[in-house]
C-alpha cells in the first residue's frame, strides 16, 4: 500500500445554506481513511486559492469546529470564487500542477455547480496529460437545481436547493399574511426570486400553499408570458380574490435591466441597474389595477442562500452524505466522477415514501450541464406549477427546524483557525486578473 498523500478540497460559485455540510462530510470521510489520505487542505477561495498557493490546513482544526460546519451557512469558512479556467490560460494550468506536485496532493475535491464540475473535469484531464497521479472528484452544489439532466437520472436534485425551497415555502406564508392585512391599500405584492434561467426556486413558492388557497401567482422565466399578459393575470386575480401575491423569477423577461455579468458570463441580477420586481411594479401601477390601491414589491437578496435557520434538515443530511460519498468514490473508483443523489422511484400504487441513494456519475456528463425545468410542470395558465412539481419538491424541505447552536443569543458558527500550508513557490497572479 502506498503512503498517504494530501488532499485539497475547494468550492466555487454561489454559496448555499448547506455547502459546509458537504465540506464536513469530505473532511470527516478523509479522516476515516488514514492510510489513504494525509493532510487535508482547503483551496482558500476555490481554485483561486490553489493558483495562489493559499491552502488552509483543515487537519489542524479541532473536531468541534469541523462538526460546526454543518450549521454554518454560506462560504465564509473556506471561501468561494467565480474563476473560470479557460483553455487559453496555459500558465494557470501549469501553476495548478506545480502547486499539487509541491504539496504532494493526491486527491482534489471540487464542490460546486455545472461550471465547477467543468473545472474539476479539466483538472482531472490535465493531471492525466501531465502524468500527475491525481484523483479529481466533484461534489454537487447549487441552489438553482440546474445540474444534470431533465430526466433526473444523473442527479435528482442538488444540495442547496431543498433549503432555498424551504426558505420560499415559509416566507411566502409570511408574505401572504402581510398582503392579507394590507390589501385595502396595497392589494398586490410582487416578490422576486432567484433563478436566472430556470424556475425551480420561484416554483418552490407553491410549497407554501399546496392546496391553492392563497391568491398566489407564480411567474417562471419559462412561462413565456410578457408584461401585458402578467398584468391581465394579476387583474383577473384581483377581480376574483381582491388581492394577489406574485412571485416572479429574476430572469423573467421585462426588457433591459442594465445587466452585469460574472466571469462565467452569467447575469448578476442583484448587481444590475434595476430589477424585474421594480419593472413589474411600475408596469402594474401605470397600467392600472382592478382594485383600489397600489402594487408594492419585495426583493429578497442573498439571504435566500445564506439563512441557516431556514435550512432544510433533509438538505443538511444529504449535503453531508454526498460529501462523504465523494471520498468513497475517490477511494473505490478513482478520478473523473461526481458524487450524486438518486431518488428511489416508486410506482403510483406504491407508498410514496421518500428515500435516496448515493452514487457517482462521470464528470464529463455534468460539466457545463444545464437542466431545464420540466415543461409539463408548468400549469396551463402559465402562472402556476403543477401538483407533480409539489410531489417532487415537498420531501426536500423537511419537517423540522435545524438545530443551530446559540451562545449569548447569537448563532455559533464554525471558526477555522487560519493555519496555512507553507508557501514554497513564487507568488502568482491568476491569468484572468492580469
Amino acid at each position: 500500500m502506498g503512503r498517504p498523500r494530501n488532499v485539497v478540497v475547494a468550492q466555487s460559485g454561489g454559496p448555499t445554506p448547506v455547502i459546509n455540510a458537504s465540506l464536513r462530510g469530505v473532511v470527516e470521510a478523509c479522516k476515516a481513511y488514514p492510510d489513504t489520505f494525509g493532510s487535508i487542505y482547503a483551496g482558500y477561495h476555490g481554485i483561486e486559492g490553489v493558483l495562489t498557493e493559499e491552502l488552509l490546513n483543515l487537519s489542524a482544526q479541532s473536531d468541534e469546529e469541523i462538526a460546526l460546519l454543518s450549521t454554518t451557512p454560506a462560504a465564509g469558512s473556506i471561501g468561494t470564487c467565480r474563476y473560470k479556467l479557460r483553455g487559453s490560460q496555459t500558465e494557470d494550468f501549469d501553476r495548478i500542477i506545480d502547486v499539487f506536485r509541491t504539496h504532494d496532493i493526491g486527491t482534489f475535491f471540487y464542490n460546486g455547480g455545472n461550471d465547477s464540475m467543468d473545472t474539476a473535469h479539466k483538472v482531472a484531464q490535465l493531471a492525466h496529460e501531465r502524468g500527475l497521479d491525481l484523483v479529481a472528484v466533484g461534489v454537487p452544489k447549487t441552489i438553482d437545481n440546474d445540474v444534470g439532466d431533465s430526466a433526473f437520472k444523473l442527479i435528482d436534485h442538488t444540495p442547496g436547493y431543498g433549503s432555498v425551497a424551504r426558505y420560499w415555502a415559509l416566507n411566502i406564508q409570511n408574505a401572504n399574511e402581510e398582503n392579507a392585512g394590507s390589501s385595502p391599500s396595497d392589494p398586490v405584492l410582487v416578490i422576486q426570486a432567484m433563478g436566472r434561467k430556470i424556475g425551480f426556486i420561484p416554483a418552490a413558492a407553491r410549497l407554501a400553499d399546496p392546496l391553492r388557497q392563497m391568491p398566489l401567482l407564480i411567474l417562471l422565466r419559462e412561462s413565456g408570458l410578457g408584461l401585458a399578459a402578467l398584468a391581465d393575470a394579476v387583474n383577473d386575480m384581483l377581480r376574483q380574490r381582491g388581492r394577489a401575491v406574485v412571485v416572479i423569477s429574476e430572469g423573467f423577461d421585462v426588457g433591459d435591466l442594465g445587466e452585469r455579468k460574472d466571469s462565467f458570463g452569467h447575469t448578476m441580477f442583484s448587481a444590475s441597474e434595476t430589477t424585474v420586481e421594480q419593472n413589474v411594479v411600475n408596469y402594474l401601477n401605470a397600467a392600472g389595477l382592478a382594485a383600489r390601491g397600489s402594487a408594492r414589491g419585495n426583493v429578497p437578496g442573498t439571504d435566500q442562500r445564506h439563512s441557516i435557520i431556514y435550512a432544510s434538515t433533509v438538505d443538511l443530511e444529504e449535503a453531508y452524505r454526498v460529501g462523504w460519498k465523494a471520498v468513497e468514490v475517490a477511494v473505490q473508483d478513482g478520478s473523473g466522477y461526481m458524487s450524486t443523489i438518486l431518488r428511489a422511484r416508486r410506482s403510483e400504487a406504491g407508498t410514496g415514501i421518500y428515500s435516496v441513494a448515493y452514487d457517482k456519475v462521470g464528470l464529463e456528463l455534468v460539466a457545463n450541464s444545464e437542466r431545464a425545468f420540466p415543461a409539463e410542470w408548468i400549469a396551463p395558465s402559465r402562472t402556476d406549477v403543477t401538483d407533480d412539481f409539489v410531489r417532487y419538491a415537498r420531501p426536500l424541505i423537511g419537517d423540522s427546524w435545524p438545530s443551530v447552536p446559540l451562545i449569548d443569543g447569537r448563532q455559533r458558527f464554525a471558526r477555522l483557525t487560519p493555519v496555512f500550508a507553507e508557501s514554497c513557490l513564487a507568488p502568482y497572479t491568476p491569468q484572468a486578473y492580469r
